[in-house]
């Protein structure tokens, strides 16, 4: 299969990447600045690997990535939009307006313009699977300090399941919800002690990239049925992990 990435270059994105090409398949993806592409691109083995400079926001720049894809590959069978960003942690009315515009354009506008590329590319070869990716918000769930972060990822959500009732045939979308990733994005903006909180809870609840980009890219070459929604962190994982936490060591942040 010929799967494409958004925002690949590092984190889960950069862990779906190398799960892929482990896999046997062949796999194009993007990065925002020609230094992240070339530092991902001289981890991973040539030959069935892309890499491109593409900004999200900018839907020519998404397009030239479904265009690489395809100039090297012949198509595309999996789109994931991936690429996110996240904010300063402080209410709406402290946050500077260029730091909330960035998070909008990257987690929604960024997604907008992926999904519209690669459904059109799909609708034109006659088959394909878009996956977006859920994150904090998405499920409703409000945090104080990540207004605009989680209203990108609620919005995400109702999108994803608008796009399965329109999409044509053969063509499907669907959602990942990868859960806590222990990544720059879950850890940011929070100062030494603040992460010592944190930690208790994510040394519960959050698992390494290694733990789950193995299982999520399983999921998303397997489950492409219109309208999927693939969840790493189910309720019933989340129960049993609290269970657990008094007789256990788990531990992922240091």
């Amino acid at each position: 299969m010929v799967v494409v990435v958004t925002g690949g270059t590092r984190g889960l994105g950069l862990g779906l990447v190398r799960e892929f090409l482990d896999r046997g398949h062949q796999v194009a993806f993007c990065g925002s600045r020609p230094e992240s592409v070339d530092g991902a691109l001289a981890t991973l083995e040539a030959g069935r690997v892309c890499g491109v400079v593409a900004d999200v926001t900018d839907r020519a720049q998404v397009q030239a990535l479904w265009d690489a894809a395809v100039d090297r590959f012949g198509k595309v069978d999996v789109w994931i939009n991936n690429a996110g960003v996240s904010h300063s942690r402080k209410p709406l009315w402290e946050l500077p307006a260029a730091e909330a515009a960035t998070v909008v354009g990257v987690n929604l506008t960024g997604v907008l313009n992926g999904s519209a590329v690669a459904l059109a590319g799909m609708a034109e070869q006659g088959h394909g699977h878009v996956w977006n990716m859920e994150g904090l918000g998405s499920d409703g769930r409000a945090v104080p300090g990540l207004s605009v972060y989680g209203a990108t990822k609620r919005a995400l959500t109702y999108l994803t399941r608008a796009l399965a009732k329109e999409v044509p045939d053969g063509v499907s979308v669907g959602l990942l919800s990868p859960g806590m990733v222990v990544t720059d994005l879950l850890v940011h903006d929070y100062s030494p002690e603040e992460l010592a909180r944190a930690a208790r809870i994510f040394n519960i609840l959050a698992d390494r990239v290694g733990t789950v980009a193995p299982w999520l890219a399983g999921r998303a070459l397997s489950q492409t049925r219109n309208g999927a929604h693939v969840r790493w962190l189910t309720r019933r994982k989340v129960f049993a992990r609290f269970a657990a936490a008094p007789f256990g060591k788990r531990r992922v942040i240091p």
